[in-house]
């Protein structure tokens, strides 16, 4: 096993040379990067069934979900790659032009970060993705996933260096973390002067952690405490239809509603309406219930588990809903405030008013009118795939893409002044 330090130095002795490239190159580099996904994808497949196997006993059904691979996700994989190469490369733009009284012409010009480290879990398509959108903004990227998908990591990443290879890169770009120990992760934190920028993907203790300890630049990624509020004047069957999407779609993931706040005025008729959509009907149709955790004032209106105040504050990952009634917008709001992890929230209305104060005060990365917050995606944002969910204020915010994974410089021109 290679020492994550001597793999962290690899890669920063690399990054200079996908700094250099050209847009075409790097596009060349990621095309042949897709075609490896499919010419390895049996071995890569392999690797997961060897994770599946031995992840059946600690993981339940929806956790299982993230880790198991098929040729559809592979394909899916690839596809990513494909989209991050055809969208315009950030490096190199200029993102303001002054022309001095002194004749100095001052550019502020977008930059590769250099080396980009990312801790995930679970998600072997994170490798890729990750990948991807690290080397077309022009950076080396670390990779650091779970010992639950350790295996198809691995196998991807392979895939990852051989397309670099047949691209003419340096495979070091690409580097992959052989120590799933705490200690590689704690040593990613820790190499100042090596990594540029730290991502953490996955649950609140891995985010916790990279907080406490990071000597490194970090972005605080993932964690969705995601609320929907039905609002008085909604529309019930759409604000149905959204919860149905936002909880049951996929649950694992970090953009799935974990929280659902009804206005009193409406929750007598809709509180029995969404029992009936989330739990019965499931039910008849065999799918999973989703387990309803009510606050007194929705257990009286419909049978489910009493809830406890943690579970306004869990991320669940799982087919759980907690479920609350409140007295107004303004009081949603305020229970987002102190409940959300400010990643995406959303309001059910057809009250203009009551969405923009809405829109205007919930302070979290994105914001939804009448939509699910299933759609906090770089994809689905036109981003492209993307690194993660930026939930702090700071250099980036939300799904981040290639331009949030870039810094900047100022580029002087003169012709002899002095100052």
């Amino acid at each position: 096993m290679r020492a994550t330090r001597e793999i962290l130095e690899a890669a920063k002795a690399a990054a200079p040379v996908l700094a250099a490239a050209s847009s075409d190159a790097k596009n060349k580099a990621l095309s042949a990067i897709a075609d490896r996904l499919f010419t390895e994808q049996e071995s890569i497949l392999s690797a997961n069934r060897e994770d599946m196997e031995q992840a059946k006993a600690a993981l339940g059904a929806v956790m299982a979900d993230r880790l198991l691979l098929t040729p559809e996700r592979i394909a899916g994989m690839a596809a990513g790659i494909r989209d991050a190469a055809a969208l315009p490369d950030p490096v190199g733009r200029v993102l303001r032009r002054v022309e001095r009284p002194n004749g100095l012409i001052v550019e502020k010009v977008a930059v590769p970060l250099g080396v980009i480290a990312i801790i995930y879990e679970s998600r072997p398509n994170v490798t890729s993705d990750a990948a991807a959108l690290a080397l077309k903004a022009g950076s080396a990227v670390m990779l650091r996933g779970g010992k639950e998908a350790f295996r198809s990591n691995a196998a991807i990443a392979r895939a990852i260096r051989l397309g670099l290879a047949d691209a003419g890169f340096p495979p070091e770009l690409a580097g992959f973390v052989e120590d799933t120990s705490r200690d590689s992760a704690r040593e990613l934190m820790e190499a100042e002067g090596l990594v540029d920028l730290l991502i953490p993907r996955g649950g609140a203790g891995l985010i916790r952690s990279c907080m406490e300890h990071a000597k490194v630049p970090c972005i605080q990624t993932g964690t969705g405490i995601c609320h929907i509020y039905v609002d008085a004047s909604a529309n019930q069957q759409m604000a149905l239809d959204i919860i149905d999407n936002a909880k049951t779609s996929r649950p694992s993931v970090c953009n799935a509603e974990e929280v659902l706040l009804v206005h009193r005025g409406i929750a007598a008729e809709f509180l029995p309406k969404l029992r009936e959509r989330l739990v019965v009907e499931r039910e008849k149709r065999g799918l999973t219930p989703v387990e309803l955790r009510l606050d007194s004032r929705a257990l009286e209106i419909i049978p489910g588990t009493p809830a406890n105040e943690r579970d306004f504050d869990t991320e669940f990952l799982d087919y759980i809903l907690a479920v609350g009634v409140v007295d107004s917008a303004d009081d949603a709001i305020k229970h987002i405030g102190r409940h959300s992890t400010g990643h995406s929230d959303a309001i059910i209305t057809q009250d203009s008013g009551a969405a923009e104060r809405f829109t205007r005060l919930v302070d979290s990365a994105a914001v939804y009118v009448n939509a699910s917050t299933r759609f906090t995606d770089g994809g689905e944002f036109g981003l492209g795939c993307e690194m993660g969910i930026s939930t702090q204020k700071l250099h980036a915010r939300g799904p981040m893409g290639l331009e949030e994974l870039t810094s900047y410089k100022y580029v002087v021109r003169g012709d002899g002044q002095t100052r």
